[in-house]
Formats: structure tokens, sequence, C-alpha cells
């Protein structure tokens, strides 16, 4: 949810597992409303996924900058995950897995999202850097 509008509802999502993150999902490009991803210029890299592109989110008359990013050409192991795209949740007004309502994962550059069945610690609070 953003901007007072669903932006998007699928059952088509990957999650994706890291070490010491919440699971992150990736949602078909095609899945969002029309008009809500507006690509940027920001990019990134990982040295698993490859290089990412990011994605504002515009609905309801806001603005999310960079709040979701892809990765168009990812390696090998993350083939799947081609034409589909990850929300910061804590850039929305809300997100949920099924009925419930996530849980940011911490941290400005992290974007898991944390339920109810999870325990962490989690990577991106203060401390957790080297982890």
């Amino acid at each position: 949810m953003f901007g007072g509008q669903t932006i998007l509802d699928t059952a088509a999502a990957w999650r994706v597992l890291e070490t010491y993150h919440p699971p992150g999902f990736y949602m078909p490009i095609t899945a969002f409303a029309p008009g809500v991803l507006v690509q940027t210029a920001r990019t990134s890299f990982c040295e698993w996924k490859g290089a990412a592109r990011y994605y504002s989110i515009k609905a309801g008359g806001r603005v999310a900058m960079d709040a979701a990013w892809g990765y168009p050409d990812p390696s090998p192991g993350f083939l799947p995950i081609r034409d589909h795209v990850a929300v910061y949740a804590g850039a929305m007004d809300a997100c949920f897995v099924d009925d419930e309502r996530v849980t940011p994962q911490e941290g400005g550059f992290y974007g898991g999202w944390i339920t109810s069945e999870l325990v962490g610690p989690f990577k991106g609070g203060p401390g957790t850097l080297f982890w």
C-alpha cells in the first residue's frame, strides 16, 4: 500500500533468503499497477545477484524515491528474479505477506520483510555492519 492505494497484489513473488537477513520478496514487474514504478538513475551492485537498478514508486499523489529495486540481468544463480522488483517496506504505507503486516528490516540499505514467525537477530541494526 502506498499513497492510499494498493500498488501490488500478487501470489507470484520470489522469497529470497540471505545470511542474517529476513527474506526479501521480489514481485513481477507486471504485477505493479500501471505507472507506479518509475526507473531512476540509482544503481548498486550485489556480489551474489549482480547489478541492480532502482525505481521510485508513485501513487496517490506521493513519490517514494528509490523505494524499489531489481536485477535486469541477474547472475546465473538468481535468474528467476529477472523482471522482478523488491520494495523497501519502510518506504510504503504498509506491506503484507498473506494477511500479516510486515515489519521492515532495520537500516537504510536492507530490504527484508519481517513476519511473526521469524526470529533474529537480523543484520541492519546498530553494530551489525560487519556480520
